[in-house]
């Protein structure tokens, strides 16, 4: 009687399990393929492809002759895009067979959700709940660390970051991460950096926490993080219902040329910039943080951490237009890259973002360069490359070599921003 006891116990539990995995999004036999577009017909087809699709999920547009573009197909469409690339004369190669293989094999990388925050480390990651009950560990153990939560989001979750500062003269940094669900690297990287920050005995390290004030918010994006864990783990948007699709890009919500190029309308694409500009919860808690802090704190500096493609990027992604001290950011982002070079032998690119990666409109970091005049304002892509066939399912190995990354390439921003007078008396320097 007892083992029968235990075996219905085991079995409910098996199908309630089961039924949860059942609910979980599913990309078996998914492919990824890399594709060259060399002419205006393919751009067009590809344009056509993307409108009429859910099938295929676009890493990027198509945009023009001479560009690489990504894509993923699912299993009972693999025979039409085959047809249409011999069609087309379309050039491309599978970069992957399956992208479930690589989701279930990320799955023995995660630590539960029950995971105490004094076992919080880098060679996993982490779910929401443990990345904000590490914060608050934090908070509890270093006295000039502070917790900050901004108003809820969509689903009533809060906005969790914290203020580490030791002189109120200081300039402040500001790092935003997670705003995009499925680049997990994003929160990882930036809790990394903070936990330097917190304790390296590096004195470059040291400098940054003792000289710069500094507010790091691991995930803005709360709703679309915890659904990349309980849902679909390539989820990118935040996860507020419109009509009968859901979710925005809230780096596409900001009032920074919003809806133009690089953005969609469509409540159904992964880049659907919202009902209006700042529409959504998210967006407007985070904005109004800024706009009541940027003068009072001194916040001369912004980064937004993001994956994958290894850029560093700066204003503008709506227009070839430079930006006012285009010089100076640009060799304030060859410091970054070549400090990159020189952690792990990593090779990223820096540029504006137009002519960097693709044309873009309501991003964060357009924003408060131009609305709060934060004239140092970065946007990075981190691990894999272009052509990585990882995608936003970095590996959990490659975590502290990411972040190591990241954190050189602050290092040596920060110096070069400073040495441009960035950080001096009035510490605005947008003429140049």
């Amino acid at each position: 009687m007892r083992s029968y006891f235990v075996f219905c116990l085991l079995f409910s539990a098996f199908m309630v399990n089961a039924a949860q995995v059942s609910n979980l999004a599913r990309y078996d036999h998914f492919r990824l393929y890399r594709l060259f577009i060399e002419t205006e017909s393919q751009v067009k087809m590809l344009q056509q492809l993307e409108d009429i699709s859910d099938s295929y999920s676009f890493m990027g547009h198509a945009r023009q002759v001479n560009q690489n573009l990504t894509i993923m197909v699912a299993p009972h469409k693999i025979a039409e895009i085959t047809e249409l690339m011999e069609r087309f004369e379309l050039q491309g190669t599978v970069l992957l067979h399956s992208m479930q293989e690589l989701i279930d094999k990320e799955q023995f990388t995660i630590k539960p959700k029950t995971t105490p925050p004094a076992e919080f480390n880098w060679q996993y990651y982490h779910h929401l709940t443990t990345i904000n009950q590490w914060l608050q560990l934090q908070v509890n153990t270093y006295p000039h660390l502070e917790l900050i939560q901004l108003d809820g989001s969509y689903e009533n979750q809060s906005l969790i970051g914290v203020k580490l500062a030791k002189n109120p003269d200081n300039f402040a940094v500001f790092l935003e991460c997670g705003i995009h669900a499925r680049e997990w690297i994003s929160p990882a990287s930036c809790t990394f950096v903070l936990n330097e920050l917190l304790t390296s005995t590096r004195p470059d390290v040291r400098n940054l926490a003792d000289n710069f004030n500094w507010f790091i918010f691991p995930v803005v994006n709360p709703d679309g993080y915890r659904y990349t864990f309980e849902g679909d783990r390539l989820w990118r948007k935040n996860t507020r219902p419109y009509g009968l699709c859901r979710g925005v890009d809230l780096n596409r919500n900001f009032a920074s040329d919003w809806n133009g190029q690089g953005a969609s309308s469509d409540p159904c694409r992964y880049d659907f910039a919202g009902g209006s500009e700042a529409s959504e919860p998210e967006t407007q808690a985070l904005a109004k943080f800024l706009r009541a802090n940027v003068a009072e704190q001194r916040i001369r500096t912004y980064f937004s951490i993001h994956s994958f493609s290894q850029l560093v990027m700066f204003p503008y992604g709506y227009t070839t237009e430079r930006a006012p001290n285009y010089n100076d950011l640009v060799a304030i982002g060859k410091e970054g890259i070549k400090a990159i070079e020189n952690t792990h032998g990593m090779q990223y690119v820096s540029g504006a973002m137009i002519e960097t990666i693709y044309p873009s409109s309501g991003d964060s970091v357009d924003w408060v360069y131009s609305a709060l005049d934060i004239p140092i304002a970065y946007t990075f892509e981190l691990r894999g490359p272009p052509d990585s066939t990882n995608m936003f399912l970095l590996p959990a190995n490659e975590i502290i070599p990411t972040a190591e990354e990241l954190l050189a390439a602050i290092v040596a921003m920060l110096d070069a921003a400073k040495r441009l007078g960035y950080y001096s008396t009035g510490g605005n320097k947008m003429e140049l």
